[in-house]
């Protein structure tokens, strides 16, 4: 069975850090790009980190750029998402995707067809 479960979310303060994790089963994540989005309440799906693990090039959205980091362990076939330097706008739930054949960048826009996940809740909170 082809599966992502997305964990590691939780409550930290402003300047904190978390690592979310991306574990993949049914699958080998090293010929997939795999894709990291948020959605805050009522605000649209967003695309935050992408990697295409073919050639491990990357793309992240401005707003995470230089805090985020997205990384792939292919003995543990498991994305991750290092965010460091949290800001309470980051407060969101994080999912996960991976698709084959796809650029880091076109894997971060979010499609209509993507089923979503439960996602994991990252909130950022004094």
């Amino acid at each position: 069975q082809v599966q992502l479960v997305e964990s590691g979310g939780g409550l930290v303060q402003p300047g904190g850090s978390l690592r979310l994790s991306c574990a993949a089963s049914g699958f080998t994540l090293r010929h997939y790009t795999v894709g990291w989005y948020r959605q805050a309440p009522g605000k649209e799906r967003e695309g935050i980190s992408c990697i295409r693990n073919n050639d491990e090039s990357t793309y992240y959205a401005d707003s995470v750029k230089g805090r985020f980091t997205i990384s792939t362990d292919y003995a543990q076939n498991t994305a991750y998402l290092q965010m460091n330097n949290l800001k309470p706008e980051d407060t969101a739930i994080y999912y996960c995707k991976a698709a084959p054949l796809t650029t880091a960048r076109a894997m971060c826009v979010p499609l209509k067809s993507f089923s979503w996940g439960q996602g994991t809740q990252v909130t950022v909170s004094t």
